[in-house]
């Protein structure tokens, strides 16, 4: 699968309110913390002496200040977690359970000058390995070798499924993997998801098939353009099994490629419409947000956000990219993937460095790479394991399910 590009949207206010759009993972973030900081500024009583002057002595008002990003300058690995915690309401919409993992996990890179944003998912049946985390009750965890990389967030929860310590072992165990300093985190819960995209007024999706979800999600969907609730929503984010759009392979790689289908959609939604000047729906998507989230203390600041959304107003849809991971089939570990070291080597390593993503830009003719596929802690697959295809190019088609 190649990486995506979001293709640029019919609206000719991209440039202002694409910060609002930090990236698909991060975008109702974002707006909530826009929406916060300029509703907060509004509720102040505000005397304004210069403008007053200004009138009567002729000499310039100053102009309004922008919102500062305080991470100006600086390159952000912002690392995404989604959980399939059933606490907090969440076994309603998932079914019993004791479930503390990881679900889906987006490694968010924002270069240092804000010029583009590359999204990269981890698959969750990826074999790595996981140090040595810290414990809530003071001790650690032993390391562990060829792991699923979803079991960090749950051997960091612990007996007590502390969701701070489960993120900071998947934190340590995506530096350890990937080489990439993790500036930041959010983890997203699934019962915010419902309220986000109700405060949003729904996803439009145009579904290439009838999707249908096994007997663990209630999802049938028609075929078509349609408008997905938060609950649809939710359930299309979640389901492996089925049929229709790659449910039928059962394959976590191919939930990737949906749920990257549904980010773009709704980062459109979110891009058609200005939010900003619709107070009642920014309080609700604002207060769907707060309940949604658990982030860093320097992303809970909403000035923060809102400094660094506006910073990256300028980005160019077209720079938002999906990079996806080369990865096999684990002969070793039927179910699981290892990922293809001689390609992945070098996204992490350029995302590290803070260099646009492989094949972006002018383009440049390459020889079809020869890659060795190893898992990502480090085993080497056995001989005869499919290699992976060659480092992929970009391009502005769509993906399956979003809408022209």
């Amino acid at each position: 699968m190649p990486p995506q590009h979001t293709a640029h949207p019919r609206s000719h206010r991209v440039a202002r309110i694409v910060a609002l759009t930090l990236t698909g993972a991060l975008v109702l973030v974002s707006a909530g913390a826009v929406a916060a900081y300029l509703n907060f500024q509004n509720d102040i009583q505000v005397s304004d002496v210069e403008s007053v002057l200004a009138t009567r002595t002729g000499r310039p008002a100053p102009p309004p200040a922008n919102p500062h990003d305080p991470f100006a300058g600086k390159a952000l690995n912002i690392l995404v977690m989604g959980t399939d915690y059933r606490g907090g309401g969440n076994a309603a919409l998932a079914g019993p359970g004791a479930e503390f993992h990881s679900d889906t996990t987006l490694v968010v890179h924002i270069s240092g000058d804000r010029s583009r944003i590359e999204i990269v998912s981890i698959p969750r049946d990826s074999l790595v390995d996981i140090p040595a985390c810290p414990l809530a009750d003071h001790t650690e965890s032993s390391p562990r070798h060829d792991d699923m990389f979803n079991s960090a967030f749950m051997i960091g929860g612990g007996p007590t499924q502390d969701v701070t310590f489960a993120a900071a072992c998947t934190v340590l165990t995506v530096e350890a993997i990937t080489g990439v300093p993790i500036t930041d985190h959010i983890v997203v819960k699934m019962t915010g998801v419902v309220g986000v995209v109700d405060a949003l007024g729904g996803v439009p999706m145009c579904l290439p098939e009838p999707v249908n979800g096994s007997k663990d999600v209630d999802l049938h969907l028609p075929a078509g353009p349609q408008t997905l609730n938060g609950y649809q929503s939710i359930n299309f984010l979640r389901a492996r099994k089925g049929q229709g759009m790659g449910l039928q392979i059962g394959s976590d790689l191919e939930r990737i490629k949906r749920q990257q289908a549904f980010i773009d959609a709704m980062m459109r939604k979110i891009l058609s419409q200005n939010l900003i000047t619709d107070s009642p729906r920014l309080y609700k998507l604002v207060e769907a947000v707060l309940r949604s989230i658990s982030t860093s203390p320097e992303l809970a600041s909403p000035k923060a956000l809102a400094g660094l959304a506006w910073s990256v107003r300028g980005v160019d849809p077209a720079d938002i990219v999906f990079t996806p991971l080369p990865v096999v089939d684990s002969a070793a570990q039927p179910g699981r993937v290892e990922w293809v070291t001689s390609q992945t080597q070098p996204i992490w390593a350029g995302i590290a460095a803070d260099k646009a993503p492989a094949g972006t830009g002018a383009p440049a003719p390459s020889a079809p790479a020869t890659p060795t596929p190893t898992g990502a802690g480090g085993g080497s697959a056995p001989a005869g394991t499919p290699a992976a295809p060659s480092t992929p190019k970009p391009t502005a088609s769509l993906l399956p399910g979003v809408c022209p």
